[in-house]
Formats: structure tokens, sequence, C-alpha cells
């Protein structure tokens, strides 16, 4: 539901360890999501809870269990397909179309995504966003950043244009053309604001560049990303007149989120990626069988590069501080991301503005929460890896999904189970049981199992659903168990979390024939 100001009053208090500002339950429920089970308890929000999988030993979970239509209801509540329009019947686009989904693990949600055309200049963005500290940062992106890609891609002239028109009180020409499900939320009372950061900015654009320049997309997302990173950071310095919006910009910015963004122009294909969501590309060989070809690196941990990057940026003496329990200054899974000032910001500015901001501020002793060892900020970036593919006809789809993905599946069996959804056709694999003794009649079991899914496997209409079955309810064989699948999506909002993470994917599809015959007048 929209938010409205009376959320403001009555600011719940969380655990200690936990949020500055952030969504805390009722004030954020932005974007409604139709399956949420139970209230939650306050969330930990740094130190995110890993998927346990345990969940046979939790006696809670006997007492859960849903009926398949129960479990498709749930699964498909928030689906979105769109297949790109036709002219003269035919697909002249790159891209069929898509599919998307979302599944909760915290009430609210805290990912988002996004989808539009880009009407003044070519091309699609499809994105993910994936919150933490609360829901109010990915939001905002999911509302914002595509708006601010979209301009920076615009010529010169057209810029012009547009201010002309804003001076003049003319109506606007479409820039995007969003494609949203109808809980994708679009938070009115920040409109104003939004539009007046958003135009600040194509002015500075027309300033700096000249007529007849052709802007290039990789510096465009490059600066697109780092300047509503800046936007967000200068709203919540400055502060609002309007109590309600004050408050909202302070959230957005003490909150915090990853994004991951494709642009998609015939057969170029950038990927701008902020954090630990993931794109990877689905091709295919010729035997049929799908491989996948990793077009985002993750930014954690995991990564040595962005482990040297980091220890780079910072003095020898914070070398085994910057970096503890595989988290930035010990708290922050992601090592980029939007908003997260307590990460950025010095300690005297954020004192400043926390004692300067709404009196709810001074009510939760979080705000006042500085991280350990504090000591050469910036430490945390948005600035965005940018990789560029060039799409060949096997390059047949490409997902993109926040960690909640990545952490149930492994990309090739993502890519594997996408290929066969989308071709109907089935790469029947020798039937694995790792280390598990099984006895024949077992082994008969599971292969008459197999057998029986043939049959309904393709039950779904959106792939992105078909993926998060699979994400949420295969067992230790790959395959999906729908009792465990039953238990996952029954489990109480307390235990949800502990699980499994909320899930976002994005499954775009490609037209190998358009693809190849655009390779062919590039190559001529």
């Amino acid at each position: 539901m929209p938010v409205t100001s009376p959320l403001i009053r009555g600011l719940p208090r969380a655990k200690v360890f936990a949020s500055t500002l952030l969504c805390q339950q009722q004030q954020c429920q932005l974007g409604p999501i139709t399956y949420q089970p139970a209230p939650r308890r306050p969330s930990h929000v740094w130190q995110r809870h890993e998927p346990s999988r345990s969940y046979q030993t939790t006696s809670v979970l006997h007492s859960y269990i849903l009926t398949p239509p129960q479990v498709n209801s749930i699964l498909k509540a928030n689906e979105y397909n769109f297949k790109v329009p036709e002219f003269d019947g035919k697909n002249v686009s790159s891209v069929i179309g898509f599919e998307s989904n979302q599944l909760p693990a915290n009430a609210p949600i805290e990912d988002r995504r996004s989808a539009a055309t880009c009407l003044q200049t070519r091309g699609m963005l499809l994105g993910v966003f994936d919150g933490h500290a609360g829901c109010a940062c990915a939001q905002a992106l999911s509302e914002r950043l595509f708006y601010y890609i979209a301009v920076s891609l615009l010529p010169h002239n057209t810029l012009c244009e547009l201010e002309a028109a804003v001076e003049a009180g003319r109506a606007l020409s479409p820039i995007l053309q969003w494609h949203k499900h109808p809980n994708d939320y679009f938070s009115r009372e920040a409109q104003t604001l939004y539009f007046n950061s958003l135009r600040t900015y194509w002015q500075e654009l027309i300033d700096l560049t000249s007529p007849g320049e052709i802007p290039d997309t990789r510096e465009a997302l490059m600066n697109a990303f780092k300047r509503l990173d800046n936007d967000i950071s200068l709203e919540a310095q400055v502060g609002d007149p309007n109590a309600f919006l004050h408050y909202w910009v302070l959230r957005v910015a003490f909150s915090g989120a990853t994004a991951c963004v494709a642009h998609i122009d015939g057969s170029d294909l950038y990927i701008a990626n902020a954090g630990d969501a993931r794109a990877v590309l689905g091709v295919q060989e010729e035997d049929g069988s799908f491989t996948a070809h990793t077009l985002s690196n993750d930014h954690s941990a995991q990564n040595e590069d962005e482990v040297a990057r980091i220890r780079g940026e910072h003095p020898p003496s914070e070398r085994k501080t910057v970096i503890r329990q595989e988290r930035l200054l010990g708290l922050l899974m992601p090592f980029r991301a939007f908003g997260d000032v307590k990460f950025k910001w010095s300690i005297e500015l954020q004192k400043r503005v926390l004692e300067s901001g709404p009196d709810q501020l001074h009510e939760n002793e979080h705000t006042k929460f500085i991280p350990p060892n504090y000591h050469t900020p910036p430490y945390l970036t948005a600035e965005p890896e940018i990789t560029h593919h060039k799409l060949r006809p096997q390059d047949r789809f490409m997902v993109i999904g926040s960690d909640g993905l990545w952490e149930t599946l492994h990309r090739q069996e993502v890519v594997r189970i996408v290929g066969e959804y989308l071709t109907g056709v089935h790469q029947r694999q020798p039937l694995k049981v790792g280390g598990y003794r099984v006895t024949l009649g077992q082994m008969q079991g599971l292969l008459e199992e197999r057998k029986a899914r043939m049959s309904s496997a393709f039950e779904d209409q959106n792939s992105a659903t078909h993926l998060m079955r699979h994400a949420v309810g295969n067992n230790e064989f790959g395959t999906v168990d729908h009792e465990r699948l039953s238990k996952m999506l029954s489990l109480p909002e307390e235990l949800a979390r502990m699980y499994r993470d909320d899930i976002t994917i994005i499954i775009a599809q490609f037209n190998p024939h358009v693809i190849g015959a655009q390779r062919q007048e590039g190559q001529s």
C-alpha cells in the first residue's frame, strides 16, 4: 500500500545490532506482496542469515502442509510476462520478451525489479535491486535509476528539447515505457523531488555535451549509477520542508541496495552491476544442451579482486579490520551498494544530519550507531562494474537474479532448468545421488518420479516461476520435491528468513534470427 504520513508516528524499536532508520515493517509496505505469512520480528540488518539446509530437523515445519494449488497460488502471485510487439507480423527486436517473478522471505520483501523500453533512444532496460536494512533504497532505485540511464543516453539536442519543454510548461515526451506488475509500486509523494534532481542532472549534461555527440553506453551506465547515488546522499543531507519527505530521503540513504542492470540494444548487451545480484547468459550448444556464461562478477568477499580493491583504498593499518568475517567492516556482505551512507559519510556528517532530522530519529538508538573501526570513509561505492557482450545466435536467454536465487542453485543448474523449460527438451543426465546409499527399490522410485515429472514439468506458464519452483523446492537429488516446496513456502515469517532470502528473477529470451541477421549486417 502507499506510504502515508501517519506511518512516521509511533516508530517501533528494533534490536540493537541492526538498522539505523529503516523500513521497520509497517513503514516500508511499498509494493504490496500478495503472500506475507506473518508479522516478522525485527531483523538483524547487515549480519544476514545464511540459508540452512537442515529444514527437516525443525519440528515446526511438520505442522504446515500446503496443497499443490496453494503452492501454485503463492509462486504465481507476482509473476509478470511481456512480449515485444511485432511489426508487420515480424519480431524485429533482438529480445522476444521477458518473464519475471518475486518470492518474499522478508516481510515486506526487500527486493525490487524494473523493466522498461527506452522511447527516445533504442534498447530495453532490465534490473534487479536487492535491498538491505529495509526496502527504501531498493524502492527508490526501482523508480529512478532507469530514468538516469535513459537521460544519460540522450543526445545533446534531445536534452535541450526536454529542458525547453519544462521551461515553457509544455508536456514532456515520454522517455521510458514501463513494464510493471500491479504490485510494483511508485511513490507518488516523492515524484516532484525525484524529477527536480533528474532535471538538474540533465541540465549539467547539456553543459557537458556538444551538438552531434553520441553518448557512449558504457559511460552512460557508469555516470547514471554514480550520479543517482550522489543524489540520494545529497537529498538526505539537504532534507525537505515536508516532514514525510525529509524522513523518507533519510530512510533511503541509510538503507542500501545492490543493483544489476542490463541494457539490450540490438546485439549489444551491457551489464552494469554493483553488489551481489548476478546476470548469467544461457548458451545453447550444438548438441542442444545449455551452458552458462557469466555476465557479471559478485562484489563480495569471494571476489579476490574486490577484496584487494577495498584493502588498497585504505591504510595498511586497517588491513585486518576493513574486511572481517567476510563482511565490510564486519557488517555488510556486498562490497558495492547504493545508499548505506553509514559506510560513506564521515562521522561528523552523520551526526549533523541525524541531529537536524525529524524527532522520530532521536527516538531510535540505532541511528547513533557507527560501524566499528570507522577511520577513513568512504568504505563503500555504487560505482558499477560494466561488461559488454556481443550477442550471438546461440545466446538464447539471460537470467538476472538477486542473491537469493544464486544461494540455492548453481548457475549451470539455473541455465539447464531454464533452457529445458524454453525448448521443451529435457537433457537426460545420469541420475546422481551424491554420497547417498540407495537401494535398488529407492533408485527405481527416483527414476519413476523423474519420468512422471516429464509430463508435468512445464505446468508453469512463466519461466521465472518455473525456476523459482526449483530454487525453493529442489531436493538433494536436484529435483522438485513437493513436500519440501510446501514446507518452505508455509514457514512462518520469523523462520522463513533463516532458510532463504528474497528471490527476484528476470529472464529475457533472445531472438536468434534477428541477432544472426544483425551480425551479418555488421560484418558486411
